[in-house]
């Protein structure tokens, strides 16, 4: 029986896909030692990422929600693994295209740490390194593949296992690399031990005790308090920017008197002080999770903005943080009475990497893509109609007050409870602003007062419940809140863009 002639190109393809892999590999590694906070994925990825669309974003984060970067990041490998299978191909068949192709993706990585904010000199070499594994593995395997092809019969099979070991071991390498440069970030190792090593000051003004009966400690009902490991992420940086606090800054710029600078020493040397304050993206869809409620510890900014003297005409600080990212906060509501926050602590310790370390904005009442800059470093002092900001850009209004909104947490949609009375709760909030009141509707009847847990402070969200009488079959539960201004929840459906969403939170029940 004669046997099939190999796939050359098959086997090309799969050395390829090893070439470019064990070069990523190694610029992610030589990036975990020497620029842990910005390696040639997270630098093209955040090219890729500001380069994208704005209704791309929102359909990624409405379908992905906070797992939106590993969904990214999925997709980037997909798409290198199919570059590098061409580049193999085309190295068989046309050398030595594929090495171009290669040098081409090296080149894209250099550009694209470039143009990052956290671009250093020793973040130029990764990427370099990466093409030149990536080419001279490619040309290794592909060698070994002609010669296999090129053999004499009685030979093909020794070649044949020689390329076999070659690309299996290459693969091989490869993941235990991938490993080493995901488990290995130096960087990000020393960062975590700066971060533990930081005590926080006692506040100046201590947060008052939690009022009685802010909890309803309901099965199924989100905590009043959302831990730090549960706090929702959503911002551009693939990768969390590591700032030694040691060296870190904040400088006031722009229409000021003087320009101030603060380390972060002198910033907890401040009197600081304790507020809750309930934060909130505005792509959170009707009924969402994108919002989270924590005790902070900070310096109001209106002091340090009132050091720096805001001179007038001025209307909007853009700030910016470590990864380059922009928020167009108006100074209003930086400079008021609200407890706006230059913020150090999250619920008694530390900001964790990920929300901001070593310092963060927070700014009650305000959509998070106007305010709530990380590993803020800069306060530019200016006008609405000279700056824009990075979400603005993208079609998102310039200023994003939080819409009155409500949603049901338990049951969750789609339950099947027993008929009778049942126990129906959730969240609302108006931050700013305050709750009065939350209602909820069974099927199409009657508007019915729900009972409103006892509220922290008119900037945090707040728990109610409601005991309905359902009997048997399907039936559908709609909430909505009502402001301290007696204002009632919008039930039009607005989509997220431009500056939040709207409607009611209704969901379904089958009722035995």
């Amino acid at each position: 029986m004669t046997r099939k002639a190999p796939n050359f190109a098959l086997w090309a393809a799969a050395a390829g896909v090893v070439a470019v892999g064990l070069g990523v590999a190694a610029g992610e590694l030589s990036a975990a030692l020497m620029s842990p906070s910005l390696s040639p994925v997270s630098a093209v990825g955040s090219v890729v990422i500001d380069a994208m669309p704005g209704p791309v974003k929102d359909w990624a984060i409405g379908l992905f929600g906070t797992a939106d970067k590993a969904a990214f990041l999925v997709a980037m490998a997909v798409v290198i693994a199919v570059c590098g299978a061409a580049a193999g191909v085309l190295q068989l068949r046309r050398p030595p295209a594929g090495a171009v192709v290669i040098g081409l993706f090296g080149a894209a990585g250099l550009a694209a740490v470039l143009t990052r904010a956290q671009m250093s000199v020793l973040s130029l070499v990764p990427p370099l390194l990466a093409a030149a594994v990536g080419i001279l593995v490619l040309r290794a395997l592909l060698a070994r593949i002609g010669s296999w092809r090129d053999a004499a019969p009685d030979d093909a099979g020794p070649r044949r296992r020689d390329v076999l070991k070659t690309v299996g071991g290459g693969a091989a390498v490869g993941v235990v690399a991938g490993a080493l440069a995901s488990g290995s970030r130096v960087g990000q190792v020393n960062a975590v031990a700066l971060r533990d090593g930081v005590v926080l000051p006692a506040a100046a003004t201590p947060a008052a005790p939690l009022p009685a009966g802010t909890e309803l400690g309901l099965p199924g009902l989100d905590s009043v308090l959302t831990p730090a490991a549960d706090f929702y992420r959503i911002d551009t940086a693939l990768s969390v920017p590591l700032v030694d606090a040691r060296q870190w800054t904040l400088k006031v710029t722009g229409m000021v008197d003087r320009e101030v600078e603060i380390s972060f020493d002198e910033l907890l040397a401040k009197p600081l002080q304790e507020s809750y304050v309930t934060l909130a993206c505005v792509s959170n869809e009707v009924g969402g999770s994108l919002i989270g409620n924590a005790k902070w510890l900070g310096w109001p900014v209106r002091n340090l903005l009132a050091e720096a003297g805001v001179q007038d005409g001025a209307d909007m600080v853009l700030s910016t943080g470590k990864d380059g990212w922009t928020a167009s906060t108006p100074l209003q509501a930086l400079t008021d009475q609200r407890d706006a926050l230059l913020a150090v602590g999250m619920n008694g310790e530390p900001l964790p990497l990920e929300h901001g370390f070593p310092v963060r904005l927070v700014v009650p009442g305000l959509y998070g893509y106007v305010s709530a800059t990380k590993w803020v470093t800069e306060l530019k002092v200016t006008r609405f109609s000279d700056e824009v900001a990075y979400w603005t850009q993208r079609g998102w209004t310039e200023r994003g007050p939080i819409k009155l909104s409500s949603r049901i947490d338990t049951p969750s949609p789609g339950a099947a409870v027993d008929a009778g009375t049942v126990t129906v709760a959730g969240m609302a909030w108006a931050q700013h602003t305050g709750i009065s009141g939350v209602q909820v509707r069974v099927d199409d009847g009657d508007w019915q007062d729900a009972e409103l847990a006892a509220a922290i402070s008119a900037d945090t969200w707040v728990q109610w419940s409601a005991g309905l009488d359902l009997s048997p079959g399907n039936h559908t539960v709609t909430v909505r809140a009502i402001d301290a201004n007696g204002v009632e929840q919008d039930e039009t459906e607005r989509p997220v863009v431009p500056d939040g969403a709207t409607g009611l939170h209704t969901i379904r029940l089958s009722v035995r």
